[in-house]
């Protein structure tokens, strides 16, 4: 079965806008093993014109979390997975 152009460009699109990793700095404000999550007052971010923030990202794997500490501040890797942004790399 062969699919319509345009819809062929919008799933490549958003394949490729998913895998899209993203870069920042910012600040741990929490850590949360139980949930897999952390709290990250970061930077802007210029690839998706975000300004400074503090949000909860999810981490890819529990390993990320052995990675950050409260009040310590790293350089991060996230990606963009449906409504959530998901920690890849932390150093």
């Amino acid at each position: 079965m062969k699919l319509p152009a345009a819809l062929f460009a919008l799933v490549f699109s958003a394949a490729v806008h998913a895998q899209t990793v993203h870069h920042a700095t910012g600040v741990v404000t929490k850590v949360d093993p139980a949930s897999g999550k952390v709290t990250i007052k970061h930077d802007p971010v210029k690839s998706l014109n975000w300004p400074a923030m503090t949000m909860v990202f999810k981490a890819k794997d529990k390993a990320v979390l052995d990675k950050v500490k409260k009040d310590r501040k790293i350089e991060f890797g996230f990606v963009e997975q449906g409504n959530d942004y998901v920690v890849t790399d932390v150093k």
